[in-house]
């Protein structure tokens, strides 16, 4: 058995009695387990080296220390603490053990269990799961970054350019439905008696340069700044502006939001 120092210490000052040196040894294995050359090296520390590797002989011929035992239960703590076997093997390696009591302890705490697991494998394992995670959160951020459409239709215009920092639930494109086209009127109420929800409008497109049918679906008072005043105090009353929405009766090809509709009110029916 070989015994490896760091630096040399003189020997002057130290104690050379075995037996006060066994009871340091004695006192130091209480409670922990080290190996040969750790406690030769704390020993070395107050006795001479004489004294030292005697008190260590002994401690290892009735088997308070034990190299191969040492290892094997460092080897479990740091299998505990997640460390690889190359790393493992260093940290025992720096402890002063020899290669065949490094090569053992891992071997017999590394190897596959009874139940075929390999305790790297399972790290790794551990690891691919933390990075599965790693990668669901960047991809719900790239979720997030992409807007869908609810519908189908053309863009109006765009409100935030690249690049610009926009809050959540600001508008970023306005959006067109072709599909959805209405035409909106506004007119006095003493129009109302001539129309009705589903009345049909024979209405002139000057856009399309011909005539198309509506069909009125909306009819709703509009403010108060829609009124239409008395002028007289006597005889005159104030008339209510009434907003009235028509839709296509078929789809208009080329019919746009802004074109102007006209309609002959005499051919309301």
């Amino acid at each position: 058995m070989a015994f490896y120092r760091r630096r040399p210490r003189p020997d002057a000052e130290k104690c050379a009695d075995p037996a006060k040196a066994r009871a340091s040894a004695l006192e130091t294995l209480v409670g922990q387990e080290v190996s040969a050359n750790m406690l030769y090296e704390r020993l070395c520390r107050r006795y001479t080296e004489q004294a030292a590797a005697a008190a260590v002989a002994e401690m290892v011929q009735l088997d308070y220390v034990n190299d191969a035992r040492y290892a094997e239960a460092r080897a479990h703590s740091l299998l505990a603490a997640r460390k690889s076997r190359r790393a493992a093997a260093q940290s025992l390696r720096q402890k002063g053990l020899a290669p065949a009591e490094v090569v053992g302890a891992l071997e017999a705490v590394y190897a596959p269990e009874d139940g075929g697991d390999d305790p790297e494998l399972e790290a790794a394992a551990a690891l691919v799961d933390q990075a599965s995670g790693a990668v669901s959160e960047v991809e719900s951020y790239i979720s997030d970054a992409m807007q869908y459409s609810p519908i189908d239709g053309e863009v109006s215009s765009v409100i935030a350019e690249k690049g610009e920092l926009i809050g959540s639930g600001y508008p970023v494109i306005t959006l067109l439905d072709m599909n959805d086209l209405w035409i909106t009127f506004n007119i006095k109420e003493d129009l109302l008696p001539k129309i009705r929800i589903g009345s049909v409008l024979k209405a002139y497109v000057p856009g399309l340069g011909g005539a198309i049918e509506l069909k009125v679906d909306y009819i709703a008072v509009q403010a108060e700044y829609a009124t239409w005043s008395a002028t007289r105090t006597k005889g005159d009353f104030d008339i209510r502006t009434f907003e009235v929405k028509a839709r296509p009766v078929a789809k208009v090809d080329g019919l746009r939001p802004g074109m102007t509709v006209t309609v002959n009110w005499d051919e309301i029916r």
